[in-house]
């Protein structure tokens, strides 16, 4: 759990969010059990005003450079301004099965 604290440390700093999830998703993937290298994030927060998606999913990426040039593999971010959190009732988009190989692929 060690990246999946790192990233809710580095955006819970950053970011002051209303509403911060950090779910590590790796088991859904093709890797050795207990890695941390697939995240899905769920960040509320003011910062995210007057941003286009991209612009947010950028800000996320920058704060996780270090993250994201080792141990994370793929980050799907989910950023809302809190009114956009509020109009969609909370709902989180659900993950796509994984594409890749077999639970014991190469990625071992």
């Amino acid at each position: 759990m060690i990246v999946q604290q790192e990233i809710e440390t580095k955006l819970g700093n950053a970011l002051s969010p209303l509403h911060l999830q950090v779910l590590n998703e790796s088991h859904m993937h093709s890797v050795p059990r207990d890695s941390e290298t697939h995240f899905k994030v769920i960040v509320v927060s003011d910062a995210f005003a007057g941003k286009t998606r991209v612009a947010r999913h950028q800000a996320v990426n920058r704060l996780l450079a270090d993250e994201l040039a080792g141990p994370v593999h793929a980050l799907s971010i989910q950023a809302h301004t809190p009114a956009e959190w509020a109009a969609r009732g909370g709902a989180v988009l659900a993950s796509p099965e994984c594409m890749g190989g077999g639970k014991a692929g190469s990625h071992q």
